[in-house]
């Protein structure tokens, strides 16, 4: 056949459209199943099987056009059809589908470029290749009771790769969220940002027990690598460092010879103790809160009872002994020589323990009020647990107490990178930094991250509350608030409703619902910190009500339960403690104690930058109480400015600057942009 025939042939019978718009027609399937599929976590192999499809479709569709045309009548054969078609009158509406597809194409490309770079998960080119996530293993024990067991052996794997520098790895309380084996690895590595995924699940039967664990790489479910184990139960200890160091030779990780000593040691040859500090381990990541981690500690001490040399539960009972010393829970069993001695026995029994590097950070954090010290322990177990995300979260609180809150900020973010969907981390992140440091919007962003993550989260809505409080925008205080059931009586919670109450001075809703919370509390038990803040709270509200005598007893429980005895020393704890006793002098009426004790609160926390404006604004508020106004007034503006001070709002809605509101210089900071402001 003649070329140039040919080529007029091809013309002729629309071979050439064809492969036009099939071309475009296929380049925008492309686009719609790499857009729109990953939205509904349709799986990668589906995508590759249509872009196949497309392929083969092509030269196909070429030999349809040659032999076949479409008519008026039907799809005939070209010989069959009539060639002596004026060409003038034969459809263009080829080209219009054309046209529409290419535009559509474009348009599909640009959103998928666009997305691409606003999305809130890494993209896939930003999430390093040595990175991963270790899923919640599967319980196939007949006894479902023995499910610790299988969180236990997930999180120890966890805690031995987060010892190598050359990974990255995600922390459990953002893995723990997802079931044990997912079908959709792809939006969980984006949600996480970690290429690879492993899976596993633990069956224990009487003393033997059957591991299998697998790591897929996420982006495209494929099975990288595959192990089963079976081990008795005294010699369990051992799967967990094979794991860790297999895991860590797939991806190429380069380990020192401290990493590789830290991730294939066994921390206890006691099975029995294994046992209870991973009961231990189970209770202490259920929740976060004071019942939780007291029962995490009984079953921690209980381990290092069995084994007395277990330096990893010695630091595990150190650092939580050491939280619920901080916020006097139980002072006799967690008290500081308790603490001391626990984080003691962990470093001497493993120096190079990360944990135990913890716990010695904790005991001066938390006891001592060593902050430098603290910190100085903190980085030293930064080089040992490079992926913590715990660890990053602590310097970042303890460099807020020495006053550096620019140093500390990294650290939050560092913490958050490696642990993206701990709702408590991203509440703290909000409420405890950036609201300190008025940063409102940004704390916003964190908050609502953490109640999209868990709906149900209380605390985080009560937290919002109180950040839109600190802005007074009460009646959405009061909306986030109304979410939160009616007998929620978490401290976050009672503190944020007793404040919106007294803002907008609803003082009899106040005292009802301390009654509330204060019938909760367990018989012959002193109240915490908290709740004696909150008592004080409602014995005003009392007050204000013209109901002297509730206040009163109020205000008498707070100081015998806080300072028994003359010769009791109120010690400066998390919550602010010597600042509450202040205020219960106060609203019994002794002036003298009070403005001594609200002074010494602030010596107290001189070199603490969160917790010594807050005695200073309780000093303020003793000051404006027993008419020494010029006092008050006068550390205001300094309050206005300092991080973890005040907010205008505060000065505008709370009643305890009642005594001083008609000061025209109290109106005037009501009325002008606090010190320092832009």
């Amino acid at each position: 056949m003649n070329p140039a025939n040919f080529f007029s042939e091809l013309k002729r019978r629309n071979v050439y459209k064809v492969a036009v718009a099939y071309a475009v027609v296929g380049w925008l399937l492309v686009q719609v199943t790499t857009q729109v599929f990953p939205i509904f976590e349709i799986p990668n192999w589906v995508m590759r099987l249509i872009v196949l499809a497309i392929i083969i479709g092509f030269p196909i569709a070429l030999v349809v056009a040659w032999a076949f045309e479409l008519t008026p009548e039907g799809l005939k054969r070209t010989e069959d059809a009539d060639r002596s078609l004026d060409a003038r009158r034969r459809s263009h509406a080829w080209i219009y589908v054309v046209v529409a597809g290419a535009v559509l194409s474009m348009a599909l490309f640009l959103l998928g470029r666009f997305t691409a770079s606003h999305a809130t998960a890494p993209s896939s080119s930003s999430i390093p290749n040595k990175s991963i996530a270790v899923l919640p293993f599967e319980n196939l024990s007949d006894d479902k009771a023995n499910g610790y067991f299988a969180e236990g052996i997930q999180d120890e794997i966890l805690t031995r790769l987060s010892k190598i520098a050359d990974l990255k790895v995600i922390s459990r309380t953002s893995t723990q969220k997802y079931k044990s084996a997912p079908d959709n690895l792809r939006e969980i590595g984006q949600q996480l940002g970690v290429a690879n995924v492993i899976e596993g699940s633990v069956q224990k039967i009487a003393n033997a027990v059957h591991v299998n664990v697998q790591m897929i790489r996420a982006a495209t479910d494929e099975h990288v690598w595959a192990e089963s184990y079976n081990r008795k139960l005294d010699d369990v200890f051992a799967v967990e460092g094979e794991v860790a160091s297999a895991i860590a030779e797939q991806l190429s990780a380069k380990l020192s010879g401290t990493e590789q000593k830290a991730v294939t040691a066994k921390p206890t040859e006691n099975a029995a103790a294994y046992d209870a500090f991973l009961r231990g381990l189970s209770i202490e990541h259920t929740s976060y809160g004071y019942d939780t981690y007291q029962r995490a500690a009984i079953s921690y001490a209980k381990a290092v009872e069995l084994d007395p040399n277990f330096a990893l539960a010695w630091a595990r009972l150190s650092i939580l002994r050491s939280f619920l010393y901080f916020n006097t829970i139980d002072p006799k069993t967690n008290s500081a020589d308790a603490v001391k001695t626990a984080a003691d026995h962990a470093m001497s029994l493993a120096p190079d323990l990360g944990e135990a590097h913890v716990a010695q950070g904790s005991y001066r954090y938390r006891v001592l009020r060593d902050f430098e010290g603290a910190l100085s322990s903190y980085k030293q177990a930064q080089q040992l647990l490079p992926n913590s995300a715990l660890v990053n979260e602590y310097l970042g609180y303890v460099l807020r107490r020495l006053g550096r809150w620019e140093e500390a900020e990294p650290y939050y973010r560092k913490a958050i990178e490696l642990d993206p969907l701990d709702v408590q981390l991203l509440s703290s992140f909000g409420a405890e930094y950036y609201v300190y440091l008025r940063r409102f919007k940004e704390a916003y962003v964190g908050l609502d991250r953490a109640i999209q993550i868990a709906p149900d989260a209380d605390n985080a809505r009560a937290v919002k509350a109180g950040v839109l409080m600190s802005e007074g925008r009460l009646a959405e205080a009061d909306q986030e608030l109304a979410k939160i059931p009616a007998n929620a009586f978490d401290d976050f919670i009672v503190n944020n409703r007793l404040n919106q109450f007294l803002y907008e001075r609803k003082f009899k809703e106040a005292t009802d619902f301390m009654q509330r919370r204060i019938q909760a509390l367990p018989a012959n038990e002193p109240a915490d910190a908290w709740v004696r803040l909150f008592m004080v709270q409602a014995a005003f509200c009392h007050e204000w009500l013209g109901q002297k005598e509730e206040a009163r007893q109020l205000f008498e429980r707070v100081v015998h339960e806080t300072k028994p005895t003359p010769e009791t020393i109120v010690k400066p704890e998390a919550n602010g403690l010597p600042s509450t006793l202040a205020l219960a002098y106060a609203g019994l009426g002794e002036k003298e104690k009070a403005l001594q004790q609200a002074s010494q609160a602030v010596k107290d926390y001189e070199t603490d930058a969160v917790n010594k404006p807050a005695a200073e604004i309780v000093l303020a508020q003793i000051q404006a109480r027993f008419g020494q106004t010029d006092a008050a007034i006068t550390a205001l503006p300094h309050l206005l400015q300092v991080p973890a001070g005040l907010t205008v709002a505060n000065l505008n809605y709370d009643p305890m600057w009642d005594p001083i509101r008609e000061d025209p210089r109290f109106q005037k900071l009501l009325s002008e942009p606090p010190p320092g402001s832009k």
